[in-house]
């Protein structure tokens, strides 16, 4: 029996070898071409870092949403008005209205930077804009 056994293995062997071989000639198991990556930019995943002096000096505030409503002429932009402890309301934009409708937000607590330079977007004079 074990001689039936090692010729059967053989055997097969044998016809595995000469599938492997007509594979091998037909290009199947031939290598890939080489492709040439010398002209293609990558670029980095963050650009723009900031440095931890930097960072530090941003000053993150937890405020409530008095109002917020959409920027009209505007599909991205929602107009915020918020008490940051002060006195005075602060209003800021934001880019989150495709992802939030403002009668959510309102009486919400956020965080916001507190002391990003004013300017103004679509007319509307604010404090902070992200």
């Amino acid at each position: 029996m074990k001689a039936l056994k090692s010729e059967n293995n053989e055997a097969h062997a044998d016809e595995k070898g000469g599938e492997e071989s007509s594979s091998d000639q037909s290009g199947f198991f031939t290598p890939n071409e080489k492709i040439d990556f010398t002209g293609v930019k990558i670029e980095p995943l963050f650009q723009d870092f900031v440095d931890f002096d930097t960072f530090s000096k941003s000053d993150f505030r937890a405020v409530k949403v008095k109002v917020c409503e959409a920027v009209p002429k505007s599909k991205k932009l929602l107009k915020f008005v918020l008490d940051d402890g002060t006195d005075t309301d602060r209003v800021i934009l934001s880019g989150i209205h495709a992802y939030y409708e403002p009668e959510e937000l309102v009486g919400k607590t956020l965080i916001a930077i507190t002391n990003l330079p004013p300017r103004a977007m679509m007319g509307i004079d604010c404090l902070y804009s992200s």
